[in-house]
C-alpha cells in the first residue's frame, strides 16, 4: 500500500477540490483504496500542489494518424467502401507514435479513438491506454461504431464504392443499411434465417439497431442533428453527438438535451476549413455550458494535439464554468460517455489508481505535471 499527498486534491466529481489529503493505492492491484485526509500508515511516496484524476480524451484519431509520417501513411479513414461496419480502429493503432508519450506527460492516460468521417460507416471506436506498449496491452473496451452526417462523407466522392453526393444521399445510405441490418435481425429472432447466413457487415450493426451498442456520429451543424434525431427515432438507437461545433443557439442545445443525447464536444481550438463550420466559434462555449447538456469534451487529435485537451478547459472557464467542474469534464464526463465511470474518472476507494501531480495549479500557464501514475504505476516523472 502506497500514498501521494496533494495539498489540493481534485476527485473529479463537480465538487470543491479535498484539501491537504492523501491518495492511497495498492500498486499490485493497481487500484485507489481511499482518498483520506488523515495521515495514512503506509509510505508516502510523493507530494503535490495539486493532484487531479488522469484524463480522458474521448475522441481522438491518435496513433492512426501519427506524428512523423506523411498524410498519405495516416490510417483513420478506409476508403474501400462507405460502409464499413467491420472495421476496428484498434487494427490501424501504431503504439509507436512519439504523440502518446506527450500525452502522457501532460496528463492525458487514456484515448477514445475513432475511425475517420469519410465513411457513412467508419467502423468501430476503442477505449486505449495511451501508456502501453501494444494495442494487445492497450485495450480497454470498444466505445461504439462510428457513424458520419454532414459535409465530410460527401467530400469522398473520388474514393471508391457507393457513394453520397448530398445529405439525402447520406442519408439513404446509412437508412439502408440500418433498415436491413433490422429486418435480418427479425428473421434471426423469428428462427426464418440462421445468424450464419446473413453477411458479416449487416450482423455486426445487430447491436446498434437493438440499441445495445451505441452509434457514434460525427455531426456539426444542427440540420444534420435533426436528421440523426429522426435516425434515432425510427430505429430506436442510442447515439452520441461527436463534435456539435457549428451549433451556436441556445435553443439548439435544449433541444438536444432534451433529446437526452450526450455531446462529445469540440476540438475548440481548430480552425474552421469548410461551409458548415461558418458558425463555428470559442463562444458558442456559452450556450453550451448555460444549457448544459450532458457533455465531455475531445482534441480529434491531430485536428488539436491530445496534449493540449486541458488547454481547451479556459474558455469553459471564461463562462464561469468551476475548476472543479472543468476538471470533471475530462475526467468524470468523458468516462462515463464512453462507459468506462466503473474504472476511471474519479479518485474514489475502488477505481483506478490513475492521476496527476502538478506543482501548482493546472489552470496556471506555470503549472505543468511533475508525477503521472497509471493503475498504481508511475509513468512520468519531471522531478
Amino acid at each position: 500500500m502506497l500514498a501521494v499527498m496533494g495539498r489540493l486534491v481534485y476527485t473529479g466529481h463537480e465538487a470543491p477540490p479535498v484539501k491537504e489529503a492523501y491518495v492511497v493505492f495498492n500498486e499490485e492491484s493497481g487500484n485507489i483504496i481511499e482518498v483520506t485526509t488523515e495521515k495514512p500508515k503506509c509510505e508516502v511516496i510523493a507530494e503535490g500542489e495539486v493532484i487531479t484524476p488522469a484524463f480522458i480524451d474521448a475522441h481522438s484519431h491518435i496513433g492512426m494518424r501519427r506524428a512523423g509520417e506523411h498524410p498519405s501513411e495516416g490510417e483513420s479513414n478506409e476508403r474501400m467502401d462507405s460502409v464499413m461496419p467491420l472495421a476496428d480502429a484498434l487494427d490501424s493503432i501504431y503504439m509507436d507514435d512519439k504523440c502518446f508519450r506527450e500525452s502522457v506527460e501532460h496528463g492525458v492516460l487514456y484515448s477514445c479513438v475513432l475511425p475517420g468521417s469519410g465513411n457513412i460507416i467508419g467502423g468501430r471506436a476503442v477505449v486505449i491506454r495511451n501508456y502501453a506498449l501494444t494495442v494487445e496491452k492497450a485495450f480497454i473496451k470498444y466505445a461504439g461504431i462510428k457513424a458520419a452526417l454532414g459535409f465530410n462523407p460527401r467530400s469522398t466522392t473520388e474514393w471508391k464504392g457507393t457513394r453520397p453526393y448530398t445529405r439525402m444521399g447520406a442519408t439513404a445510405i446509412l437508412r439502408k443499411i440500418l433498415t436491413k441490418a433490422r429486418n435480418e435481425l427479425r428473421l434471426v429472432k423469428d428462427g426464418k434465417k440462421r445468424l450464419e447466413e446473413v453477411e458479416p457487415e449487416v450482423a455486426a450493426l445487430f447491436p446498434v439497431v437493438e440499441g445495445k451498442e451505441r452509434l457514434r456520429v460525427h455531426v456539426h451543424k444542427m440540420d444534420d442533428v435533426l436528421v440523426l434525431f429522426r435516425f434515432k427515432s425510427e430505429f430506436n438507437l442510442d447515439v452520441v453527438i461527436d463534435h456539435a461545433c457549428d451549433i451556436y443557439r441556445e435553443e439548439d442545445f435544449r433541444r438536444i438535451k432534451e433529446e437526452g443525447i450526450p455531446i462529445v464536444y469540440g476540438p475548440v481550438d481548430a480552425f474552421p476549413y469548410k461551409t458548415e463550420l461558418k458558425h463555428e466559434s470559442w463562444r458558442n462555449i456559452g450556450a453550451l455550458v448555460k444549457v448544459n447538456p450532458y457533455f465531455g469534451l475531445m482534441t480529434d487529435h491531430p485536428v488539436i494535439l491530445q496534449r493540449n485537451l486541458f488547454l481547451q478547459l479556459r474558455f469553459f472557464r471564461r463562462f464561469g464554468v468551476s475548476k472543479e467542474k472543468a476538471i470533471s469534464i475530462i475526467t468524470k464526463r468523458n468516462a462515463t460517455i464512453l462507459g468506462i465511470q466503473d474504472r476511471l474518472g474519479t479518485l474514489e476507494a475502488g477505481k483506478w489508481a490513475s492521476f496527476v501531480l502538478w506543482n501548482g495549479d493546472p489552470f496556471s500557464l506555470e503549472a505543468y505535471p511533475v508525477e503521472v501514475y497509471a493503475e498504481g504505476k508511475r509513468v512520468f516523472s519531471e522531478r
